[in-house]
């Protein structure tokens, strides 16, 4: 009896392996690794990473101003924006200049002219938020796009105001009434490689004359191209 109960014992555990066999589900893919898969990279720890940071962009080198010079005269300060125009891309400096023969009667003080009319209404609203009401924007004639600040028969009093305006952040001119017509100029700073007769045959002046580079104002100047 007990070898018959073995034998059955033995015929159902052999039953029930095979109809587990039988209902047992299918197996799972295997996992396929992203490098092993053409075009696709490898998944990568940022910490597993060895690349280097990106470099911060080089700082634009300003040249230096080596050689500081005049062109003119013009015959108007029309002429004289085009000349600046023409030598922006070589000058590192530049700003125009007036040159009066006779002796003034009274001086004038203002923000030269602007490059455009839009230009020179935008520094008229700066002078009025700073807190200057004594201003006008001018339209017409030699100082057209310019602001102007005031007129003073006293040199000094007109000097107090161009100091006050230079306080306030204001780079302000003074120039003589009365004096005759004006010479126009255009005062450069230029680098090393700048060639002077070259820039003179480009703006067709007539004459070019050496100046000292302390007449440049720092508000002048832009980087060459």
């Amino acid at each position: 009896m007990l070898i018959r109960a073995l034998i059955v014992l033995l015929l159902v555990l052999n039953l029930g392996v095979a109809l587990w066999w039988i209902s047992r589900p299918p197996p799972m893919p295997p996992i396929v690794q992203a490098d092993a898969m053409p075009g696709v990279a490898p998944l990568q720890l940022l910490s597993e990473t060895n690349a280097a940071p990106p470099r911060a962009a080089s700082a634009a080198v300003v040249p230096v101003v080596s050689q500081c010079l005049a062109f003119g005269p013009f015959d108007d300060a029309s002429e004289v924006a085009q000349a600046q125009s023409r030598l922006r891309a070589q000058a590192v400096q530049s700003q125009p200049r007036r040159e009066y023969a006779g002796t003034a009667r009274s001086w004038k003080v203002l923000l030269p002219p602007a490059a455009s009319m839009d230009a020179a209404e935008a520094a008229a609203q700066r002078v009025a938020d700073a807190g200057f009401k004594d201003y006008f924007l001018v339209r017409e004639g030699d100082d057209a796009r310019a602001v102007a600040l005031g007129l003073y028969r006293s040199e000094t009093t007109a000097r107090e105001r161009v100091a006050t305006l230079a306080t306030a952040g204001f780079e302000a001119v003074l120039e003589p009434v009365g004096a005759g017509p004006p010479e126009h100029w255009l005062d450069v700073g230029a680098p090393a490689d700048f060639d002077p007769a070259a820039a003179q045959a480009l703006v067709a002046a007539a004459r070019i004359e050496p100046i000292d580079c302390g007449q440049l104002a720092p508000a002048a100047t832009h980087p060459a191209r």
